[in-house]
C-alpha cells in the first residue's frame, strides 16, 4: 500500500508540473472557442482528482482472481502495441492518416486474435470512414501523406 502511495504522489508531482508548464501557453491562432491550453489541463486536473484518490483512500487496490495475470504474453503484446503507437506517430504524417492506420491496424488486429481477411476489411474500412469523418463532418483537416493525389 506503501508503495501505491509513493507512486501516486510521485506522479501527482509530474502532474502539477506539466500544468504549471502548460498554463502560460497560447497559440498564434486558436480554431476553437476555448483555445489549445484548455484540454490538457482538464486532463491534467482529472488525473490529479484521481491520484490524490489514490494518495488518501482507505485501503489498498486488491487484485482478485479475474484480473489478468501480467505475465511474459501480456507484456510482450503491451510492448509491441507501445512500438506500433510510436510507428503510427512517426508515420502520420508522411504516410497520411489513412495508410498509417491500416499500415497500425492490421498487426494490432492479429495481435489481439484478428484473422486476416476480417482484419484487413474492418481496419481499411475504419480508417477511411474515420477520415471522411474527421474531415467533412468535424472538419478536422487530417492528413492524407502519399493519397494527396485523391484530393481534388
Amino acid at each position: 500500500m506503501l508503495a501505491q502511495r509513493i507512486f501516486a504522489s510521485g506522479l501527482l508531482i509530474v502532474c502539477i508540473a506539466l500544468a504549471v508548464m502548460a498554463w502560460p501557453y497560447q497559440a498564434a491562432f486558436s480554431y476553437e472557442p476555448v483555445g489549445p491550453r484548455a484540454f490538457p489541463l482538464l486532463m491534467l486536473a482529472l488525473m490529479g482528482l484521481g491520484l490524490l484518490y489514490m494518495i488518501f483512500r482507505p485501503s489498498a487496490v486488491v487484485h482478485s482472481e479475474d484480473d489478468p495475470k501480467l505475465d511474459r504474453e501480456t507484456l510482450t503484446k503491451i510492448g509491441l502495441c507501445v512500438v506500433l503507437l510510436l510507428v503510427f506517430a512517426g508515420t502520420f504524417e508522411t504516410l497520411g492518416f489513412i495508410l498509417s492506420s491500416v499500415l497500425i491496424g492490421i498487426p494490432m488486429a492479429r495481435l489481439y486474435g484478428g484473422r486476416w481477411l476480417p482484419s484487413i476489411v474492418i481496419i481499411s474500412l475504419m480508417s477511411v470512414g474515420l477520415y471522411l469523418l474527421f474531415d467533412i463532418a468535424m472538419d478536422v483537416p487530417l492528413p492524407l501523406g502519399l493519397l494527396d493525389v485523391l484530393e481534388n
